[in-house]
């Protein structure tokens, strides 16, 4: 009988704790993150604007950093200028880069991404559109040193597109920016074919400044980055901007209230070389530094070569005793002077839009392979074809090995870019950034002596030093620590 009852006195116990509440029992309020906001709201109709507005700073960085190797030839001639002249040009524009890129990075981390990016653009409409009345070699070479400074900050753009974009974007979205950066290329020597044997080389500078004023006023319609906002403790400018987002695709936030711990460590140099992050800063500033070696080492072959014929078997025969007779004679002057036929600049259109020709094989390994080894492959083969430049070939072969290259220097920097902005938490991202783009240019000076002086005495030496310091690069891409595939972007350390 006792058993029988047993589990009516449970069930009734039951129905009596089930009716009275217990008051310690109460639901926290809801709260979401940015990262939560940004997957949430998804991607759409602002992040196609962010695309095109932000895209476009690749072409006005293409188009300033490209004018150099159009306007080389032409002002070797009109100034007279020696080899290590010519190149100093390029160098100086870097040496301007490489000192105010970390400046830009610093104060970006510290005062907004959006604010940096604007002063950036005006410093260098300024000083560019300044550049077209330069009197003299020495005015030229400072004012475009100017130019550099201001065309540093334009990274900010790319750090602004990766901080809006939701993670499984990211590897789609940021590698097709390269587009952007290849209609500058495009534009500028399209442009100089047209405007230097017309109306000279200064008109070019005035046309070129044009598409960097225009897009000034379009950055109204991006806001500062919502991370930005939450981490100095602007949640509420940070819920308005995704407020907007989500009005613009059509979507809506999640439920709750925003929180983000507020970071009053913001922009530290120490943070960069902490234990967590000290290999792989080491790491990603020895591959941004040998990327863009390699890079404008390239471009800067390219019109080295096509300007002073430095390939085996791109001329007759017949010619070949009169550009020997010529070359004793030029021998004799510092200055060799030999303006772009038009010839030539078809071959730099044609190399040129090598660099997007790899870009959908980029994208693929990047989201499948890693970023890691993706950048490991790409940095090898880069190595490789650095060495078959030295084939004796024809000016179609020339083309052709300089198209790939091409190809796989724009496939280095896609990828490096996109591990760098993803890497770093906000609170030293831009700081980040800025540091690797700023030992990215001590490349960059370093390219023009190897390009412009060292390839005119010892071409095979030439190439055999680019060829190994790609080597280097893919030795450290393939051993970084920490690989960025598919992981949320860090807030914090």
């Amino acid at each position: 009988a006792a058993k029988q009852t047993e589990p009516v006195t449970v069930i009734s116990l039951r129905k009596l704790s089930l009716g009275v509440p217990e008051p310690q029992q109460q639901k926290e309020p809801r709260t979401f993150t940015v990262e939560d906001a940004v997957e949430t709201i998804g991607f759409g109709r602002f992040h196609i604007a962010l695309f095109l507005i932000m895209g476009s700073t690749g072409v006005v960085e293409a188009m300033e950093i490209m004018l150099i190797a159009v306007v080389s030839p032409v002002i070797r001639c009109e100034w007279q200028l020696e080899n290590w002249q010519v190149a100093f040009v390029t160098t100086m524009v870097f040496f301007g880069y490489m000192v105010s890129s970390i400046l830009f990075g610093l104060l970006a981390d510290r005062y907004g991404r959006w604010k940096i990016l604007l002063i950036s653009f005006l410093w260098g409409a300024y000083f560019s559109l300044l550049t077209s009345f330069s009197p003299s070699y020495i005015w030229f070479v400072f004012l475009r040193t100017m130019v550099g400074c201001g065309v540093s900050g334009h990274a900010q753009g790319l750090i602004i597109k990766t901080e809006f974009l939701p993670t499984k974007y990211r590897g789609y979205m940021l590698p097709l920016s390269q587009v952007f950066w290849l209609a500058g290329s495009l534009l500028i020597i399209g442009l100089a074919s047209v405007v230097i044997p017309t109306i000279g080389w200064r008109w070019l500078i005035r046309i070129a400044s044009i598409p960097g004023i225009i897009l000034i006023m379009a950055f109204k319609f991006i806001p500062e980055s919502a991370r930005f906002n939450v981490s100095t403790g602007n949640t509420q400018a940070a819920l308005a901007t995704l407020q907007r987002i989500a009005r613009m695709n059509r979507s809506v936030l999640p439920e709750g209230r925003l929180v983000e711990p507020i970071l009053e460590k913001r922009g530290r140099f120490a943070d960069l070389l902490d234990a967590k992050y000290l290999r792989t800063t080491l790491q990603i500033w020895v591959i941004w530094l040998g990327i863009s070696f390699a890079y404008y080492g390239v471009i800067l072959a390219s019109a080295e070569l096509l300007e002073r014929d430095l390939v085996c078997g791109s001329k007759p025969e017949s010619q070949v005793a009169a550009v020997t007779a010529g070359d004793s004679e030029e021998s004799q002057s510092p200055c060799h002077c030999h303006l772009f036929a038009p010839s030539d600049y078809r071959t730099m259109i044609i190399s040129t839009v090598g660099e997007i020709a790899l870009n959908p094989l980029n994208i693929l390994g990047i989201n499948f392979l890693g970023r890691r080894l993706s950048l490991a492959i790409t940095m090898g083969c880069t190595a490789l074809f650095f060495l078959l430049l030295n084939i004796c070939t024809s000016s179609a072969g020339l083309i052709g090995f300089l198209f790939m290259l091409r190809a796989l220097v724009a496939a280095n920097f896609n990828t490096i870019y996109i591990y760098t902005a993803e890497v770093y938490p906000t609170t030293m991202r831009a700081l980040g950034m800025g540091t690797s783009g700023s030992l990215c240019r001590i490349g960059a000076m370093v390219a023009p002596f190897i390009s412009q002086v060292l390839m005119s005495a010892s071409f095979l030496g030439a190439l055999c030093l680019f060829s190994s310091v790609c080597v280097i690069c893919a030795i450290s891409a393939f051993t970084l620590p920490i690989e960025t595939k598919g992981r949320a972007l860090q807030q914090i350390k």
